[in-house]
């Protein structure tokens, strides 16, 4: 799972719809034509998740209405149960996959049944163990955010998919804040976790601009999960921690340029190299006349271009022998030359 040369890049709807399935539609078919793997909604019901007196977090106060409780704002937020499955349908249609993260193990029963293939658990809920039993019975598959997280509290909650198939399991890198900054990403994470778990690991990219996630490609990422919206000016409160259709298209490509560039392990001679070889490399030339039968020495050549002749590491074999023929000044040394 998740383990080919090609990223899976996620674009994170989130709540960003607002309820509104209209918008929901709108949102995949952006995402649709940034090349977007898949989309991910979340599932919830704000009286399984939320008690009354939760308050907010500080980025939440200030993209969202203070007067308005966390309860309220959740409850506003839903994706309705009957709004699923014309979704789910939808993304069919469209040709990418859909995902959600569940809250709650009736949430993922209910998704579980429609089929989803894929879930996405969030970072506060790598402590929701008997959530993660249940996704572990159902055999799909599942990526694991890692934000807020020790790594034995990874390894705690990993040890339950152990038990039932751990092939099906990526834990993706990440830091809950939004938007993070650079200096809190330590990307060099997502080669710890593979390091120590031996599983596919990705990025939740919650960082301005597309550079961290190109950059988490080359350290290893299989995939990279970003927020998404139409609008930062939109009300919520992820909007303004998302990246627009034009950005995210921009991450897209730079994930795809630095796959492109990474390439293999192995040293070789790249085919557009050839030619530069050939033009810009240096042979050995004749610095002087050289008489037939003429013992050669050093002092004999000089190195130009092109690259086309004999190398200069071929010249102890050359000095001391005798030249076959008479040689002229400027003339591009040939084996047939000396004997």
């Amino acid at each position: 799972m998740f383990k080919g040369e090609k990223c899976f890049v996620i674009a994170e709807i989130g709540v960003n719809h607002g309820g509104s399935i209209d918008l929901a539609y709108k949102m995949i078919d952006e995402a649709k034509r940034c090349q977007a793997d898949a989309v991910k909604f979340q599932t919830f019901q704000a009286s399984r998740l939320v008690s009354k007196n939760t308050p907010k977090v500080h980025y939440q106060m200030s993209t969202t209405d203070k007067n308005e409780s966390h309860f309220k704002m959740i409850q506003n937020l839903e994706f309705k149960y009957e709004d699923h499955e014309p979704v789910i349908n939808y993304c069919k249609a469209k040709r990418i996959e859909f995902i959600s993260t569940p809250y709650d193990i009736e949430s993922a029963v209910f998704l579980n049944k429609l089929g989803v293939n894929i879930f996405k658990t969030a970072s506060a809920d790598i402590v929701d163990l008997p959530l993660h039993k249940f996704l572990s019975s159902t055999g799909k598959k599942v990526i694991i955010s890692t934000g807020m997280a020790s790594l034995g509290e990874i390894e705690e909650v990993l040890s339950i998919y152990k038990k039932e198939n751990i092939d099906n399991v990526a834990l993706l890198h990440c830091v809950a804040n939004y938007p993070c900054s650079y200096q809190s990403l330590n990307l060099r994470v997502i080669t710890t976790l593979k390091e120590a778990f031996g599983l596919p690991v990705g990025f939740s990219d919650h960082a301005e601009g597309s550079i961290p996630a190109a950059a988490s490609i080359a350290l290893g990422a299989t995939i990279v999960e970003k927020h998404f919206t139409l609008d930062r000016n939109m009300v919520g409160p992820d909007h303004k921690a998302s990246s627009t259709p034009e950005e995210f298209r921009a991450l897209v490509q730079a994930i795809r340029i630095t796959e492109a560039s990474l390439g293999s392990k192995v040293k070789s001679i790249q085919i557009e190299e050839k030619d530069m070889r050939k033009i810009s490399r240096k042979s050995l030339f004749l610095a002087k006349d050289v008489r037939e039968g003429q013992v050669l020495d050093e002092h004999d050549f000089t190195l130009k271009r092109p690259g086309s002749g004999i190398y200069a590491n071929v010249l102890p074999v050359i000095v001391g022998r005798k030249a076959s023929r008479e040689l002229k000044k400027g003339k591009i040394l040939e084996y047939g030359d000396f004997k």
